[in-house]
């Protein structure tokens, strides 16, 4: 089942298997970051009220990201 990026617990790691976005620049800027259909990421860090998320994308890309970029972001989370 797939569900949004924003909903992974600290620590937790997924696969993502879908990547949307109303604007097209967006899109292509999550792309050149990492975020593709079937690439591994780990939540490392929620910040409080809504705040940033910092992600690992792959083994060693970093990313804080907006809640609303991430909720574009669907994944597979691993037991």
């Amino acid at each position: 089942m797939s569900v949004k990026i924003s909903l992974l617990k600290p620590g937790q790691t997924a696969t993502i298997s879908s990547v949307s976005a109303d604007d097209p620049g967006l899109l292509r800027r999550l792309e050149a970051m990492g975020f593709q259909v079937g690439q591994k990421v780990k939540l490392l860090r929620k910040a409080w009220l809504n705040g940033p998320l910092h992600l690992r994308v792959g083994l060693s890309t970093e990313v804080a990201m907006r809640q609303h970029e991430a909720d574009q972001i669907l994944v597979d989370v691993e037991d």
